[in-house]
């Protein structure tokens, strides 16, 4: 039986399995920026980096706040290597973004809340020490028992010990416990490696090229609404 949840949250809630450099490529082409998919990659890895590193992403800031300064940081690193780009076009990218996340959350909640009357639900995620303000902004903070923020604990996925933490919180054995996420690098071999169940949100990656031929996810699944059903299909 399942008796606990540890669900990823960016890319897997967010997006419905869709990775964000995808997501942001997308809005870059809407709105005609002039560089290629090779250009932004390296803006995207870029601006990762320095929200990863440096304190810029502050604990109270929304989502939409986290986006602009990611675009931020990509257009930095744009612009010092030539392009001379708008700063409209950043804050049109960044709110194009925040509606496709704030539709997709919507869509997501009801499963959220279905999961929470199941049992404890524990939020895994590599973010910038801002994420209750995320949950908080998007009305779903409350389906939550408890959430381990890599900016907080210390440590990163893919390192097993991240959800080594979310097991350890929901007061279970391993067994009993389902990791849900959409990065199969980042999400399913470290909850595999915990001795979790995995159910893999498989639809579009990004740069997750550490794939093995043969997939170690229990189940996998192209949209965030069949996570129940999925829960249910392991826990027979």
């Amino acid at each position: 039986m399942i008796k606990g949840v540890l669900l990823d949250y960016g890319g897997t809630i967010d997006t419905n399995g869709l990775h964000w450099g995808g997501v942001l490529w997308e809005s870059y082409r809407k709105y005609k920026v002039p560089i290629d998919r090779e250009t932004f990659s390296k803006a995207y890895s870029f601006g990762e980096r320095a929200l990863a590193i440096h304190p810029i992403v502050k604990p109270a800031h929304t989502f939409l706040d986290t986006l602009r300064l990611k675009i931020e940081q990509q257009f930095l690193f744009l612009r010092d290597n030539g392009w001379k780009g708008e700063a409209d076009l950043m804050e049109a990218i960044a709110a194009d973004c925040h509606l496709f996340a704030k539709t997709t959350v919507a869509q997501a909640a009801p499963v959220l809340e279905q999961l929470a009357k199941r049992g404890p639900l524990v939020m895994v995620s590599n973010f910038y020490g801002n994420i209750h303000s995320v949950l908080r902004d998007f009305g779903i903070d409350a389906y939550f028992s408890t959430v381990v923020e890599s900016a907080v604990v210390g440590v990163r996925k893919p390192d097993p010990a991240i959800y080594q933490l979310g097991v350890d919180a929901l007061q279970l054995p391993a067994q009993e416990c389902v990791v849900i996420g959409d990065s199969y690098s980042k999400d399913i071999v470290p909850g595999h490696e915990t001795g979790c169940k995995t159910i893999w949100l498989n639809v579009q990656g990004w740069e997750d090229t550490d794939r093995k031929a043969a997939s170690v996810a229990d189940l996998e699944i192209n949209n965030f609404a069949s996570v129940i059903e999925a829960i249910e299909a392991l826990s027979r």
